[in-house]
């Protein structure tokens, strides 16, 4: 069983499985929410602000879920729910493939192979949309994995609205290959580059979903 879904619970709220990670953002939308409704019969202020916040809160909780998947088998599997954004062969023969991650999308991130994270590494930078060129300079977390097909590089790339990245595991961790690695909280974009020699078996437009979608060609 994966090493995620058994030594690091995650948050929850009324039965709904939430992201590790979760909790500063929705327990005081959830608690202003919960307030303003107890209060909104008595008071029309409160009744005006129960509407909106009730509404974030659901978004908040829609957002931040992390439902259970059936991992696929596959010696590449992606790392991200999105859509297939770019692929580009990149100078040292390797191929880059970057999924964009909507706000509507599951923003926690798997490991696309089983191995030994080599290196976390946390990369300052800007904020611009996560579709946009220039984004390759944005905050990010580059992940090195050792695996089976030698060194995998992920990057975690943050958007205008998602400003934080929450990895789960570090440097020394052996995981699985699907294993919950990290969250990014709001739209983004995920990047793997696979290793030379490896085909890719996605197409740019093509939707993925984290630990179901192959990324390579067998």
């Amino acid at each position: 069983m994966p090493h995620s879904q058994t030594s690091a619970p995650r948050d929850s709220l009324a039965g709904v499985r939430l992201a590790r990670g979760a909790s500063p953002w929705l327990l005081p939308t959830v608690a202003t929410a919960a307030l303003s409704l107890v209060r909104a019969r008595r008071s029309k202020g409160a009744a005006a602000v129960a509407v909106p916040a009730t509404a974030l809160a659901a978004g908040m909780l829609w957002f931040f879920r992390d439902p259970e998947r059936e991992i696929a088998q596959g010696r590449v599997i992606s790392p991200a729910d999105g859509v297939v954004q770019s692929i580009m062969p990149w100078k040292d023969g390797r191929t880059r493939v970057a999924i964009f991650m909507s706000p509507l999308n599951v923003h926690v991130n798997r490991a696309p192979l089983a191995g030994t994270v080599t290196s976390v590494e946390h990369i300052p930078g800007g904020f611009v949309p996560a579709f946009n060129k220039e984004s390759e300079n944005n905050e990010r977390v580059v992940w090195h994995f050792d695996t089976e097909l030698g060194d995998i590089e992920m990057i975690q790339i943050a958007g205008a609205v998602a400003r934080r990245i929450v990895p789960y595991v570090p440097q020394g961790t052996k995981v699985e290959q699907g294993e919950r690695i990290g969250l990014i909280r709001f739209g983004s974009r995920v990047d793997i580059y696979l290793p030379e020699g490896v085909d890719v078996d996605v197409e740019v437009g093509q939707k993925t979903v984290a630990g179901v979608t192959r990324i390579d060609r067998g």
